[in-house]
């Protein structure tokens, strides 16, 4: 089969033929229709140090995915062959004290699909059987091969109730434009964006912000709030940028009593000012992939009730390649200007 992997230390990647992968007894074959590019993909191709610590070269990346089961392990009784399913990407243990508590998500031995072990950008992969989740036969592989990043985007947007509340989001990459679709969704009153790019800034408008700030052009949240008739700060603050510089301004644009859910990793540890934080009463959570598995109950639950939402979500999506194009479409996702990328391994 065709595979992308890592097959030596340091930069680079190639698609090479390799084996099938066996399914094990508690395992699925999954048939490999979409795969999806994200952040953590640029890392591991770039060899950074992380990647380096990561990896186990050679092996396969990839970790968003949507495809077809083509075999079951003789232990497997709730999927079956000819299922579409969705991958949640972290594999757990089980029996540390999170997992027994049912807080899988926050597994210390977490192993990551495509991270630390063979991933998706493959014409095959195989996972447990407890990470493959059914969806509905007709829905649509673009809008499946998006649950993984859709659930960070969820598990961030839903950390705090967001009812007629003025919620700011930093950072309009895919997760936070999917968040931005989440939040008006969910009942929020007035929603502001914040990005350098203009393009992810219009995808966040199309996805239901009532206005969006280019804070590299001179944008800033304290005019957003003017310019939306806001006399005290936003209640909900979701970063997703991973940026310094938004984080502070974030802090300082909160009403008192804020609720901040931070999804964005920072590249290197930073300052802030905790002053603000402190007499403000402001809450700051830390977000971590997916709750496993009510968010992807909850995502499955919004979209069926809410075909705009699909859309919303699915309009992310603006770089498609087929798989022996991926040199182009890891190029479209640095270029850090355009939504979410996918290859169509079909």
């Amino acid at each position: 089969m065709r595979a992308l992997r890592k097959v030596a230390p340091g930069p680079g990647l190639e698609l090479v033929d390799i084996p099938e992968p066996v399914c094990g007894e508690k395992d699925v074959k999954i048939r490999v229709l979409r795969a999806g590019l994200c952040g953590t993909d640029l890392h591991l191709y770039d060899y950074d140090d992380w990647a380096a610590s990561a990896m186990q070269v050679p092996q396969t990346l990839g970790h968003e995915f949507f495809g077809e089961v083509v075999e079951v392990g003789v232990d497997v009784e709730h999927v079956s062959v000819g299922d579409r399913v969705s991958g949640e990407g972290h594999v757990v243990c089980g029996h540390c004290r999170n997992c027994r508590a049912g807080r899988k998500h926050m597994c210390i031995h977490t192993i990551g699909v495509g991270v630390n072990r063979d991933g998706a950008f493959a014409d095959y992969v195989v996972i447990p059987a407890t990470n493959a989740w059914v969806q509905p036969g007709e829905l649509d592989p673009d809008l499946g091969v998006l649950f993984d990043p859709l659930g960070n985007a969820v598990h961030t947007a839903l950390q705090w109730p967001v009812v007629g509340e003025d919620v700011v989001v930093t950072g309009a990459g895919p997760i936070g434009v999917m968040a931005t679709a989440v939040v008006r969704h969910a009942g929020a009153r007035r929603i502001c964006v914040t990005d350098l790019s203009e393009a992810r800034l219009e995808l966040a408008r199309a996805a239901g912000a009532d206005r969006v700030v280019n804070v590299g052009t001179g944008g800033s949240l304290a005019q957003a709030q003017d310019d939306l008739g806001m006399v005290e700060g936003f209640d909900v603050g979701l970063e997703m940028s991973g940026s310094p510089a938004a984080t502070r301004e974030l802090i300082a644009n909160m009403n008192h009593g804020g609720r901040i859910a931070m999804l964005g990793l920072p590249k290197d540890p930073y300052e802030i000012d905790w002053g603000p934080v402190i007499t403000h009463m402001i809450t700051i959570r830390g977000i971590y992939g997916r709750e496993m598995f009510e968010t992807w109950y909850l995502m499955g639950a919004m979209l069926s009730s809410s075909p705009d939402l699909g859309r919303a979500v699915t309009s992310v999506i603006t770089g498609r390649y087929a798989a022996q194009d991926w040199e182009a479409a890891f190029a479209d996702t640095r270029s850090g200007h355009g939504g979410k990328v996918i290859l169509d391994w079909s």
